[in-house]
């Protein structure tokens, strides 16, 4: 199996994800969208991840790469491939499908709880009823035509959709690693002005380790989920 990723700032890289695919023995590959906006082959991909980032999806005048990325999303999408999408990589996904991104009423940044949605459904994923996840995002999408919502905040109605069996947004991040934390903290840190949905720097990172590997272990039924 051979899984390839998008990424679209240094600072936001697999996480999680990379220690779940080594082990269930995928092939690695990845576009740096910064450096080239170069996309391989749908053929030479059997998973599709788009990491998350700071700009908008509406960011095209400024980052020209991203109209050549929503296309090839939604051309991975109708080949049938398995898409995941983290964040912006959610937003991609979801205004490639046809849906508006837009700035939602609430900034959500630190860890805050998610509710599922899901209702005895054996064809869409099931979050927990309700769990902690970590957030870093201001903007928010409507949903797109066909996908099905499977998770809300008190910040943020949309949080996590389906498309068909094999395609899903996820707005917040499961990836997340003490070490990714810091990361994204130390690039985006002037982005935590204080909200009721904006944690303090001191709060994001004193989490403990078992609240990382609980979303990690998600993250894997996430993936698993849609590689079914």
């Amino acid at each position: 199996m051979r899984a390839h990723y998008l990424q679209h700032v240094p600072f936001e890289g697999l996480g999680s994800i990379e220690k779940w695919l080594n082990a269930k023995g995928y092939e690695i590959t990845s576009r740096q969208l910064y450096e080239s906006i170069k996309l391989p082959e749908l053929d030479e991909i059997d998973l599709l991840i788009v990491m998350g980032g700071p700009m908008s999806v509406n960011d095209e005048d400024e980052y020209p790469w991203l109209s050549h990325e929503k296309e090839f999303i939604r051309n991975a999408i109708n080949a049938g491939k398995s898409v995941l999408g983290i964040c912006l990589g959610a937003q991609l996904i979801a205004n490639a499908m046809g849906a508006k991104v837009y700035q939602n009423t609430t900034t959500e940044i630190g860890w805050f709880p998610i509710k599922s949605t899901v209702v005895g459904s054996s064809s869409l994923f099931s979050f927990p009823q309700l769990t902690d996840v970590f957030h870093w995002h201001g903007e928010t999408f409507d949903l797109p035509p066909e996908a099905s919502i499977l998770a809300s905040s008190e910040g943020c109605r949309n949080q996590a959709f389906q498309i068909g069996q094999s395609v899903m947004g996820l707005q917040f991040h499961l990836e997340t690693t003490p070490e990714s934390a810091k990361e994204i903290v130390t690039n985006c840190r002037e982005e935590l002005i204080p909200s009721q949905y904006v944690q303090t720097e001191m709060k994001i990172l004193s989490v403990k380790n078992e609240r990382y590997n609980s979303i990690n272990l998600l993250m894997g039924k996430v993936l698993a989920f849609i590689q079914q």
